[in-house]
């Protein structure tokens, strides 16, 4: 094939999809390095633009999809009578915010910087795709470890977790990001209130 028809071939393999393809496995379809795949990412993206298509190539991390424009979100709506998604709650985002700048993290983690309970919003958030699950921190109980994912990144127009904003420089300190000793230590802490009911938090 020549470029033109592998710029054409991917981008009928990331219509197909209908997912985020990682570029491992367009590259192992297409039998390229990853050099090449980007060099064709990049013509498919300049050949999207200058036909003004309704569709836009993104970037999610290490992998692709291939996406309507948000400007003819309401089209796509009205012809799919697709509902608009009820939008998160403010503690909702402050949960997503704090696991979207301290992954990967535990639940307890994310309540000891917050002050609150925060099990049905970590849920919700689960529900949603916006968060899922990372394994367990090797700790008594093994906590699940909690990190954003692509279904993320596309909601809030990120190519990569790099691109998040930097954090005022004027945030309160306990919302600045924590380390993994202080992960630790906020297990540790959340194990001695579990076995001690006089410590034990307020359902």
């Amino acid at each position: 094939m020549n470029i033109n028809e592998m710029v054409s071939a991917l981008e009928a393999v990331l219509f197909a999809g209908g997912e985020p393809v990682s570029s491992a496995r367009l590259c192992e379809v297409f039998e390229i390095d990853d050099e090449t795949l980007s060099k064709l990412l990049k013509l498919l993206s300049n050949k999207l633009e200058d036909n003004n298509s309704g569709i836009k190539l993104l970037t999610l991390g290490d992998s692709y999809q291939l996406a309507s424009r948000t400007e003819y979100a309401e089209y796509v709506r009205r012809a799919f009578e697709m509902r608009r998604k009820t939008p998160l709650s403010q503690a909702a985002l402050e949960v997503l915010a704090v696991i979207a700048y301290n992954q990967p993290c535990t639940r307890s983690f994310v309540e000891q910087v917050r002050g609150v309970d925060c099990s049905g919003v970590v849920s919700t958030l689960v529900e949603k795709d916006l968060i899922e699950e990372r394994g367990r921190l090797e700790l008594p109980g093994r906590p699940l470890l909690y990190g954003t994912t692509s279904t993320f990144l596309r909601s809030f127009s990120l190519s990569s977790l790099d691109k998040l904003p930097e954090l005022p420089k004027d945030v309160a300190p306990d919302a600045k990001q924590l380390t993994f000793d202080d992960l630790i230590e906020s297990e540790k802490q959340n194990d001695d209130a579990s076995e001690n009911p006089e410590v034990e938090k307020s359902e």
